[in-house]
């Protein structure tokens, strides 16, 4: 079993609908952060409750049996790797629990609304944060560790922590120039926990390419967390990782969960053709812009004989006005162009599109749902408009937010009131998207040729309406289902396993 761990990573035990419906991502961002302990000289392990399905009382007697020098969370979710304010409040409970157990346990939390709101979380944690980890942070935490022996602590950069009973924030760190050198711990992950249900007996992992953002969606922590850059890793070195972590662990599914893995083309085509030439037998799943989608047009070809069968791009809406208010460079036009693109390369489209702004109407519910169907991806989501507090999308609808209550912050529960409808019909309009684009697409998939793309969407749509009624808590009115929503939720659930 090796030595007992001197530091504890843990995710926080977070549930909900549409984050963890087709599969179970490993917290890759731990990984690295134990990675980093090791260079320290600290013995990492991590302690994967949320994929565990494991509750507090579990995490405080594992903490307890552990007796660790060091318990460390991060505000995360898996998919998007990097944010989730909806995770930290489980976070610091975490924490708080390592106190309980030995008050001389070190206490960290890391990620994007840490960073953002340091002074916050350390006043409003009792005790339970010693310190945040501000921005990337691998090299802060080895760093931290190393200072904690020789009780020079504050003079580590990229730190908050309380002193006499205020916030200290320590100047923020310069960002890694080689992102080799600090290489996530793959060892020490339950590689059983991680599969992608779509495809049934997928073991899946997560990997960064590159990590930075430099557009300006008013929405996403992306640029500001990484402080406008954008930087990549070589080819060659993704590639050999992929290679062991399909040798070594039996990886069948990787997902690229960069923000713009295909920023830079010279790049980027090296990468897919290295990916080619490494043979993997595994399905690539990424998210990327409809921009580069489009200047790929050429090459889409080598996407697929990569292995990338999925493709996200964040559409976001339907409507060019309100691109333009959430600061997307884009066109609700080349969306359609680069769904078409995609599908005639053979590669599933998945769009996003966002509901439950100020000026919704069930009218302009009605207007994004045609859209979406218009577009036709071949799966669509309708997240839940939701201002993380940290962006400007906050500050632009502050006077329209009606819940402060962090761990609702999930892309999935009305946060924003708009003024011509109730929380409560934001929930049951999220319904109504999902079931009628769902609705028509069945009709799609039933007709398309049995292969694997009909397989695969149907086992997508399988696992979606699987929980859709529990899980979008507008399809439930006085703990009812409306008749019309049993009736076409029983038909998609019936045309799916028919397929």
């Amino acid at each position: 079993m090796g030595p007992p761990p001197e530091a504890l990573f843990i995710t926080a035990p977070y549930r909900c609908w549409g984050v963890q419906v087709v599969g179970s991502w490993p917290p890759l961002h731990l990984a690295y952060l134990a990675g980093a302990a090791r260079r320290a000289g600290v013995t990492p392990r991590i302690l994967d409750a949320m994929n565990l399905g494991h509750g507090h009382a579990e995490i405080k007697a594992e903490i307890a049996a552990a007796r660790p020098a060091w318990v460390i969370s991060y505000d995360y979710l898996p998919v998007t790797g990097a944010v989730s304010t909806a995770a930290v409040p489980d976070a610091i409970a975490i924490l708080r629990s390592a106190k309980e157990v030995d008050p001389r346990i070190k206490t960290v939390l890391g990620g994007p609304h840490p960073t953002f709101m340091p002074q916050e979380v350390l006043e409003s944690a009792a005790g339970a944060v010693d310190y945040i980890l501000l921005g990337e942070g691998e090299e802060t935490l080895s760093q931290l560790m190393m200072a904690e022996r020789t009780g020079s602590v504050e003079e580590v950069a990229g730190i908050a922590f309380l002193k006499d009973g205020k916030a200290v924030l320590r100047p923020l760190r310069a960002q890694m120039s080689d992102l080799e050198s600090i290489p996530p711990a793959w060892d020490i992950l339950d590689w059983d926990l991680y599969k992608y249900l779509v495809a049934p007996g997928g073991r899946m992992a997560s990997v960064l390419t590159s990590r930075g953002c430099e557009m300006s969606c008013s929405f996403c922590s992306q640029r500001l967390f990484w402080q406008g850059t954008w930087r990549a890793r070589k080819p060659e070195l993704v590639v050999a990782e992929l290679s062991a972590l399909s040798r070594e662990h039996g990886i069948k599914v990787f997902t690229l969960i960069d923000a713009y893995p295909t920023r830079d083309r010279t790049r980027w085509e090296e990468l897919l053709d290295r990916i080619t030439s490494a043979r993997l037998d595994a399905l690539l799943l990424m998210e990327t812009r409809v921009e580069d989608i489009l200047r790929d047009r050429d090459i889409l070809d080598r996407y697929r004989k990569a292995g990338i069968v999925h493709v996200y791009m964040g559409a976001e809406s339907g409507d060019d006005d309100v691109l333009r208010r959430l600061g997307k460079e884009l066109e609700a036009r080349s969306t359609k162009e680069a769904v078409a693109l995609l599908r005639d390369a053979g590669i599933v489209s998945e769009t996003s599109f966002m509901i439950g702004f100020p000026h919704e109407t069930w009218d302009s519910i009605e207007r994004t749902i045609a859209s979406a169907i218009d577009m036709d991806p071949d799966i669509a989501v309708f997240p839940i408009v939701t201002p993380w507090p940290y962006t400007p999308l906050y500050a632009e609808m502050r006077d329209r937010i009606r819940v402060f209550d962090h761990s609702k912050y999930n892309l999935v529960t009305p946060i924003v009131e708009p003024y011509a409808m109730s929380l409560e019909e934001v929930s049951r309009a999220m319904g109504k998207c999902y079931m009628d684009f769902y609705f028509h697409k069945m009709k799609q998939v039933l007709a398309d040729p049995p292969g694997f793309k009909r397989d695969y969407l149907n086992s997508a749509f399988r696992l979606m309406m699987k929980d859709l009624a529990s899980g979008i808590a507008g399809i439930k009115m006085g703990g009812t289902m409306p008749e019309a929503v049993r009736k076409r939720l029983g038909l998609l659930r019936s045309a799916s396993s028919r397929t």
